[in-house]
């Protein structure tokens, strides 16, 4: 896709990789819809992006609650006279170990990181494809390629995302409709300090949110379906289907010797 004047619906946009993305965007001449719960935060990536992208707006909106993101997506359509791209890169961490988790966590958790996005995609879906164009991203995670101690919520929503992308993709097959899978590692966002979160399992390095854009922007322009950031860490997936047992026994076996994954 050529991003000079696309219009693009970017979630999570307040902060991390979000706020690095929106700002990747502008630079490419994306005209931008900007959506997340914090103003303040929201008008300080807007003037960011303005400088290169003076038609780009914000919307504050509050995603977990699925009839007001599936109402912002008829919005938006409504205001740029269509959508080139839903970026669906909004989200929530849970990390709690599965014995103290709750059914109520577990689906709070889904809510925002598969529901919403799903929500929205099938909101714009039926205007992207009469148009005969468009592209969803939906940013997902390692954790949604490989499970992470304390984090089985939130791998379950990541999986959920990914299985989703992929199914969706053979069947838009031939309508100009295009989607991609984002699977970030471990970058420099907020999502590390959260209250009420069990320590992360993984302790190693993170990336500034900067590079992930740069594999999202490049990913909305390129041909292929899913691109990982780093690019390295698909080589953990593929040795993880090589032999599953072997893979947990060493996540385990880092896991008790405190070493990084």
């Amino acid at each position: 896709m050529d991003l000079q004047g696309a219009t693009v619906l970017l979630t999570g946009a307040s902060s991390g990789i979000g706020a690095a993305t929106a700002r990747a965007l502008a630079k490419r001449g994306a005209v931008l819809g900007l959506v997340a719960r914090r103003k303040d935060r929201l008008e300080q990536v807007l003037a960011d992006c303005r400088g290169d992208s003076p038609d780009s707006r914000i919307w504050v909106t509050d995603l977990s609650d699925l009839a007001a993101a599936e109402a912002l997506v008829h919005e938006v359509v409504r205001h740029f006279d269509g959508l080139d791209v839903l970026l669906n890169n909004a989200g929530a961490p849970k990390r709690r170990h599965v014995r103290d988790l709750t059914p109520a966590e577990v689906e709070d958790v889904m809510r925002l990181n598969f529901f919403s996005p799903m929500r929205m995609m099938l909101a714009v879906l039926p205007s992207m494809i009469e148009r005969g164009r468009g592209m969803v991203v939906n940013v997902g995670s390692m954790a949604g390629r490989i499970g992470v101690p304390t984090e089985a919520a939130y791998s379950a929503s990541k999986f959920a995302l990914g299985g989703w992308s992929e199914g969706c993709a053979l069947d838009l097959t031939g309508t100009g409709v295009e989607i991609r899978l984002i699977s970030p590692g471990a970058f420099e966002t907020e999502i590390w300090d959260q209250p009420g979160s069990d320590d992360a399992f993984y302790d190693g390095p993170k990336a500034p949110p900067q590079e992930c854009a740069d594999v999202i922007v490049a990913a909305i322009e390129g041909p292929s379906f899913e691109a990982y950031a780093p690019a390295g860490y698909r080589d953990i997936v593929v040795d993880k289907t090589r032999d599953f047992d072997e893979f947990m026994g060493m996540v385990l076996a880092h896991g008790r010797s405190g070493a990084a994954t």
